[in-house]
């Protein structure tokens, strides 16, 4: 097979299929010159051809604290209150530009992740001021 660029899911299945029957060879042979290619050539097709998003910055901090094992309260040093924390978590509130600084530099938190806009919080409908008025008549 002669390397070349992927462009089609029908190439890209052939060369993983020599990925697959090559996977062994060792560095520095050629084989192994080729599979380096071929890997390079998957990881470019694969990349354009399957973007990932970065994720919402308070999903991902909402990971973060699970991946570490954080409480809302180990957040306070980063955001500030406990109810600036329980608004941020809850999509009440933006990250602002401080809150971001903070979590990159204390938390190793990606700022390409932290900078992103955050998608809005649902919010519960309110049947309150929906209601009519019930006034009792005058005589």
């Amino acid at each position: 097979m002669k390397p070349k660029v992927i462009k089609t899911n029908a190439q890209h299945e052939t060369t993983l299929a020599r990925i697959e029957k090559i996977f062994d060879a060792k560095p520095g042979t050629a084989q192994g010159d080729e599979l380096e290619l071929l890997l390079l050539l998957v990881e470019t097709y694969e990349d354009c051809a399957y973007p990932i998003d970065l994720p919402d910055p308070i999903a991902a901090l909402r990971f973060r604290m699970e991946q570490g094992e954080l409480t809302p309260r180990d957040l306070i040093p980063y955001i500030g209150s406990k109810s600036k924390v329980s608004e941020v978590l809850g999509g009440r509130r933006p990250l602002s530009l401080a809150m971001i600084r903070r979590l990159v530099t204390g938390l190793g938190f990606p700022a390409e992740v932290a900078l992103r806009e955050t998608k809005p919080a649902r919010r519960e409908k309110s049947t309150r001021g929906n209601r009519p008025l019930h006034t009792a008549s005058m005589p």
